[in-house]
Order: structure tokens, then C-alpha cells, then sequence
């Protein structure tokens, strides 16, 4: 029977964060087998579960063993294994599945770009250009298409699940005009469209993510008649005039960016209007160890930094923004209310 580690003493601790590359590529591996789908809801041995999902048992055993350590699948005192909340997280359909996240941050390119780490800091530049001979999006689309696919699902997948929380944060009373700048496919101003049936919404993102917004944006679409997509990059213009901005998770690539990006509101903004940024922060949140590691993978891939909170409210001031408040809206996201002022 496998049971989870207590915490153990320093010495054992560091020996296992020296080893945790073998429970991301643990992750990864059960993920791909298909191991936490195929597991239903009773007890199943390694041998059962190697028949399911097409590999040897003792090999699955012994992956299941090392992923029980750390709370991900349970061992039985009969050697089976059924499911944790994690391994659950696992499954593809499972609301708020974490599968392809855990996909995505171990995908072949992680692996070749976490050993140059040192390279990153010393330079404060990404290593991707320098591993593959171009941009990281460039070397995405058009050398690793299988990664590229991975990642639009993860994206995706992550952002359902963040506009599920910032739809039931945001209070509209009053606002009948909203855009979502850099927005994706729009899950969040679909999810708010749905939540205020006089609200208009325009999504504003590149050619390439619009083409593929949210069916329900889309012409046809149940909430078509009171959206508008525009395709364009908000660092260089943003042609909508609206009562609210929402502005998540595209301020991490560097500063110009940033400032570039900002300033675009302003210059669209009418003096009063409201605009609410949306980051993951990498101090005062629940989720620091996640956040942090995200932080050093966009060091790693386009040179780019999560925020803390205070470099954030700098970087908003300095555009000419007032901040009003800053809302938690889950252990991962934090919203800032600013306006345009007079």
C-alpha cells in the first residue's frame, strides 16, 4: 500500500524536489495513457488497467505507486488503486479537468528549455530563439504543430474555467457596453452576454484567435445579435468605444508590451469608463508555487514575467489608470477595478 509522505526532514525534502521532474513526467504519462479515465469509480489492480489502456503491468504499476506518493491515485492495502481529487482532475470529463494544463507544461519543449534556466537569469532573455532558431510562437505553429494544439486546448480549457469565476465576480449593474481586449475566443464576454440580456459585447483579439471565438459569438449564434468580433492587435490600436474594458491575462509578455497595450485604452476609453485587469499574481496568493512556475516558463519562452501586485498597480498608474479596488476571484486570479480618469 502506498500512502502520501508525511513532510519530511530537509534533507529527504530537497531529494525530492531534486526528483520532480519524475512526477511532472509521471503526470504527463498517466495523462497520456489514459490511465484516470479508464479508471472508474472501484478499486482496479495495475493488471486490469494495463489491459485498458495498452501497456505492460509492472511498468503501470510502478507508475501508479510513485503518482500514490504524492496524493495523485491511492493504493490499496490489496495493491489495487482507485482515484484521489487529483487523479480525478485528470480526466477529460471531469468539470475543470486539469488534464490539459498538466499537458501542456510538460510538453518536449519544456524539457529542452528548463536546463538553460541559469542561461535565462543570467540574461533576462528567453532561451527558445536560441534553442530552435526562432520566436517560441513561430517554432509553435510551425515546428511543433502536436504542442501548438496542446497549448490552444489548455488555453481554452483554462479560460472557460477562469470566465466561469470573473462572470460570477463582475457586477454589470449599469454598464451596457463591454469589451474584452486580447479576449481569446471570448468565454468571458459570451459568459456575461448570457448573465445580462441588455448588455452588448465586442471581442478584440488577433485574426488568427477570433477566427475561432466562441460559437455563441458567432453569426447564427444565440448571442450574435448583441456581439461584435473585431480582429487586431491591442498593442497597436483599439478601435472600441465601451462603459467596460476587461483586460485578462495579456500584460506578462514585458513592459513595452504593457505599456503599449494600456495606453491603447486610454486613447479609447471615454474619460470614466471602467476597465478591469485580470493576472495572476506571483505574491499575496494561495497558489504561489503555481504562479511562480509559470512566471519562470514565460522567462523561458518569450522572456516575459508574471506581476506582482505592486509592479502591476505601477505599471496601471503609470498609464494614467486609477485604481479603485483589487478583488480576489480565485486562488489564481486577481482583478483589478481601475477607471479612466476626467
Amino acid at each position: 500500500m502506498t500512502t502520501v509522505s508525511p513532510t519530511p526532514q530537509p534533507a529527504m525534502r530537497l531529494r525530492e524536489l531534486i526528483f520532480g521532474a519524475a512526477c511532472a513526467a509521471a503526470v504527463r504519462a498517466a495523462a497520456r495513457l489514459g490511465v484516470p479515465d479508464a479508471l472508474g469509480d472501484e478499486p482496479t489492480t495495475s493488471d486490469k488497467l494495463a489491459a485498458s489502456v495498452g501497456t505492460e503491468p509492472r511498468p503501470l504499476q510502478r507508475l501508479l505507486r510513485t503518482l500514490a506518493c504524492y496524493g495523485i491515485f491511492e493504493e490499496t492495502e490489496d495493491g489495487s488503486f482507485t482515484h484521489t481529487e487529483m487523479s480525478r482532475l485528470l480526466r477529460e470529463d471531469t468539470p475543470n479537468s486539469l488534464r490539459a494544463i498538466s499537458l501542456w507544461c510538460t510538453e518536449p519543449w519544456t524539457w529542452d528549455a528548463w536546463p538553460r534556466l541559469d542561461d535565462a537569469v543570467r540574461s533576462g532573455r528567453g532561451v527558445v530563439e536560441d534553442l530552435y532558431g526562432k520566436g517560441f510562437f513561430d517554432y509553435l505553429h510551425q515546428d511543433a504543430q502536436e504542442s501548438a494544439q496542446v497549448f490552444d486546448q489548455a488555453m481554452t480549457t483554462s479560460s472557460k474555467q477562469s470566465a466561469r469565476d470573473l462572470v460570477e465576480l463582475l457586477d454589470l449593474t449599469g454598464v451596457s457596453s463591454v469589451a474584452d481586449i486580447g479576449g481569446g475566443q471570448g468565454h468571458v464576454v459570451a459568459g456575461l452576454l448570457e448573465k445580462y440580456p441588455s448588455l452588448h459585447g465586442t471581442l478584440l483579439d488577433l485574426p488568427s484567435v477570433v477566427a475561432d471565438a466562441d460559437p455563441r459569438l458567432r453569426d447564427g449564434g444565440p448571442l450574435a445579435e448583441r456581439a461584435r468580433i473585431v480582429p487586431g492587435d491591442c498593442r497597436t490600436d483599439i478601435p472600441v468605444e465601451a462603459d467596460l474594458y476587461i483586460i485578462k491575462n495579456i500584460l506578462e509578455w514585458d513592459d513595452d508590451s504593457t505599456r503599449r497595450t494600456l495606453g491603447r485604452v486610454i486613447e479609447a476609453a471615454r474619460p470614466g469608463a471602467r476597465v478591469v485587469i485580470i493576472e495572476n499574481l506571483v505574491d499575496d496568493s494561495p497558489s504561489m508555487k503555481f504562479t511562480t512556475a509559470m512566471d519562470l516558463l514565460l522567462l523561458l519562452n518569450v522572456g516575459g514575467a508574471k506581476h506582482t501586485k505592486e509592479s502591476l498597480v505601477r505599471h496601471i498608474s503609470e498609464a494614467g489608470l486609477l485604481v479603485h479596488d483589487i478583488l480576489v476571484v480565485n486562488p489564481y486570479l486577481h482583478a483589478f477595478e481601475c477607471t479612466v480618469p476626467a
